[in-house]
């Protein structure tokens, strides 16, 4: 008996997707277009609240969250043609809920927080009712794309531990009502393993947002902040997961998280190409239309094949992570690939409008500003690159000695 794919989405999937279509048209791309792009300048938390109340009345609000805390518990492969819906505007993942780091602290809250941190933390988070950063990244020489780097050092003491240390391109810092915090409670700096994960309501003395770090996106509520941890106690009850198993209980969060961006910068890229086709079909010059041109057509189909290899990426990635794998090799490839190619969809889409694709009468400069950071968030291309390299040569060097 022949077994077939199914590449479909059950009907349910569809129509949510439609609704979060029609959601983006009338009640965020306006907005986005109105301040450029810029959320701060939008009203940052005001208007997030706005938006989210409008997304909970539309059905279509935290579609990734557990049905329990008033999400729609959709799984990693229905996420992705929802979430790209959305990212077709930069406000989009704000407005559904749905934007980095909230969306990933979700995902981490609800697979390894016991019953009080779900009920304390991932349920107010999932309401929208607060934000949430996740703090790992540290100035040199600590964790950055190294995570065995990790400087920030939590001590024993009594009824809990005592955090001190420095963070950087921490996304959401600002206003966050809690932070989950990375820090090492074993070894040295360099040291493989002996992180702890560890929650902390946002008001906990010691914790300080020292300032912005302004960056070429610009849609991101709270931006990406540098901070001191200064004797930050937090109780044993708020040790999120087992003390020196931070970094497996990292990964549950990392994988799904790569991929949610690929998801939402899939949204931006199809209206990238959208906005070119639209000028180029209407456009004439040089006896006709430019779309009629070869080297037109050329770029037009690059994009295509860029985007099309992209969400066969992704699909095939969260194919694996439904299936309960870490997908380490998948989504390194989807992520890294799409980060990539998303840049080059852009780029390819200026170029075909001219002058107006950097103008502010387009919306592609700006979406130039917010892809380009993706290939350094979540892992640098050359980092991802590294690994996959280093699995199939450990793979190979298995297979040579088996």
């Amino acid at each position: 008996m022949l077994m077939t794919i199914d590449l479909s989405y059950r009907p349910e999937v569809v129509e949510l997707v439609a609704r979060t279509e029609l959601f983006i048209n009338e009640h965020v791309l306006p907005v986005e277009n109105e301040f450029r792009g810029d959320v701060t300048a939008a009203g940052g938390d005001d208007l997030r609240r706005e938006l989210n109340a409008k997304a909970k009345a539309a059905g279509v609000f935290a579609p990734h969250a557990p049905v329990e805390f008033g999400g729609l518990g959709l799984s990693m492969s229905d996420r992705a043609p929802v979430f790209e819906a959305a990212g077709r505007s930069t406000f989009g993942p704000v407005a559904l809920h749905i934007g980095a780091p909230d969306e990933g602290n979700v995902h981490m809250l609800a697979h390894i927080a016991d019953d009080r941190q779900r009920h304390e933390y991932l349920a107010p988070l999932a309401a929208g009712a607060v934000r949430s950063a996740f703090a790992m990244t540290e100035p040199s020489p600590g964790a950055g794309a190294d995570p065995n780097a990790l400087s920030t050092m939590a001590t024993r003491v009594d009824g809990g531990w005592k955090i001190n240390g420095r963070k950087r391109f921490i996304t959401g810092a600002d206003g966050a009502g809690f932070f989950i915090i990375m820090a090492r409670t074993s070894g040295e700096p360099g040291d493989r393993g002996g992180a702890t994960m560890f929650l902390a309501p946002g008001d906990t003395d010691g914790i300080r947002v020292d300032r912005h770090i302004h960056t070429t996106d610009k849609s991101m509520i709270g931006g990406h902040c540098e901070m001191t941890f200064t004797d930050v106690f937090v109780p044993d009850a708020d040790v999120l997961g087992e003390v020196n198993e931070g970094y497996r209980y990292a990964q549950v969060r990392l994988g799904p998280a790569r991929m949610t961006h690929v998801m939402r910068w899939m949204g931006s890229a199809v209206r990238a190409q959208k906005v070119a086709l639209d000028y180029v079909e209407r456009r004439q010059g040089f006896g006709g239309r430019l779309a009629d041109l070869g080297m037109i057509q050329q770029l037009v189909a690059d994009n295509e094949i860029d985007l099309a290899a992209a969400r066969a990426l992704l699909v095939r990635a969260c194919w694996e992570l439904d299936q309960g794998s870490h997908a380490s090799d998948s989504t390194s490839i989807a992520k890294t690939f799409g980060a990539e190619a998303f840049s080059r969809v852009v780029d390819r889409s200026i170029q075909m409008c001219g002058g107006l694709g950097v103008s502010e009468d387009l919306p592609l400069a700006r979406l130039a500003d917010e892809l380009r950071p993706f290939r350094i968030y979540d892992g640098p291309s050359e980092v991802h690159r590294w690994a996959i390299a280093k699995r199939a040569v450990g793979r190979a060097r298995k297979e040579r000695q088996a």
